[in-house]
């Protein structure tokens, strides 16, 4: 039976609770490295403190007022329209119910409005990213590029890509 999707409202304000709320997120994933998660709350701390001029924004998916996902994207610099997608987590019992892909979307749609030509992914060879492999294959990105051994022996960075259609 398919998993049922929770009634998801979303905000693109970051509040003093999220640094935690996406540590947690990140961290209940169980595929993600103890520095990795710290990262994912250091850069929500980031906006908090430097603003927009922090480089990082997001946009969060709650039910009943608790985050249950979120994205952290931005604009790379020295380039013309191009951003990264830093994270995007959603929470470990809700996955596949399309929230993810919601909020994707969602971020896509800002990035345009942002003047954003293309969105860039970069993300993990091991195993356990086989199913964040499959997803951002199935919301259009392909595969660009892949550093091998870039993290670790074995675990190679594979960059994603999807270009953004001009509005």
């Amino acid at each position: 039976m398919p998993k049922q999707a929770p009634n998801v409202s979303f905000r693109d304000t970051v509040r003093c609770s999220d640094p935690e709320d996406i540590f947690r997120l990140a961290e209940s994933s169980g595929i993600f490295y103890p520095e990795e998660t710290a990262v994912a709350r250091e850069l929500a701390e980031e906006r908090l403190i430097r603003g927009t001029s922090s480089g990082y924004d997001f946009l969060f998916a709650e039910t009943n007022g608790a985050v249950i996902g979120y994205t952290c994207f931005g604009p790379i610099p020295f380039t013309q329209g191009r951003f990264d997608l830093y994270w995007i987590a959603v929470q470990k019992d809700l996955q596949g119910t399309g929230v993810g892909r919601h909020l994707l979307e969602l971020t896509e749609l800002r990035i345009q409005a942002m003047k954003g030509l293309r969105i860039y992914v970069d993300t993990s060879s091991r195993k356990p990213y086989a199913p964040t492999h499959r997803f951002y294959h199935s919301c259009g990105y392909h595969q660009e590029a892949v550093l091998m051994d870039f993290y670790a022996p074995g675990d190679d960075k594979i960059i994603y890509m999807k270009a953004l259609s001009c509005r």
